[in-house]
């Protein structure tokens, strides 16, 4: 901070003993070292406090750029689905148009008509063995 080098301490304190004196100059020594102490942890302080608002001002500035990251990520998921969900219902369209002019067997109708043909065999047989006999 001050470029003050050991000739002018000398110079400083050989001016300081004639003009305070020898008794006086220990306590005032002493109270000059206090206040250069209090003077350091206030600039310290201060310094500390600075580099928090500005660490501060860095995470403001990184969750606004994740919030306008996420937000155009959910845009662009959103877009994707709705794409998908078109092109599904260009396809399934077609289907149903031609379901509605003759439907399709259901799992219901495919399992009956199943067993019908599985009961109707037994009986294809006892008849076909009764003609041989």
């Amino acid at each position: 901070m001050f470029d003050v080098g050991l000739t002018e301490l000398m110079v400083i304190a050989a001016v300081a003993l004639v003009v305070i004196g020898p008794e006086r100059l220990p306590k005032v020594a002493r109270t000059v070292g206090l206040l250069l102490g209090r003077l350091q942890r206030y600039v310290s302080d201060v310094k500390n406090d600075i580099n928090r608002e500005i660490q501060l001002d860095e995470l403001k500035k990184m969750q606004q750029q994740m919030t306008e990251q996420l937000t155009n990520l959910q845009a662009s998921v959103t877009h994707e689905m709705r794409e998908v969900e078109s092109s599904v219902n260009a396809v399934i369209e077609p289907l149903a148009v031609d379901a509605a002019v003759s439907p399709a067997p259901t799992f219901e109708t495919a399992t009956i008509e199943a067993g019908v043909a599985q009961a109707a065999v037994p009986e294809t047989v006892a008849a076909a063995e009764a003609q041989k006999s």
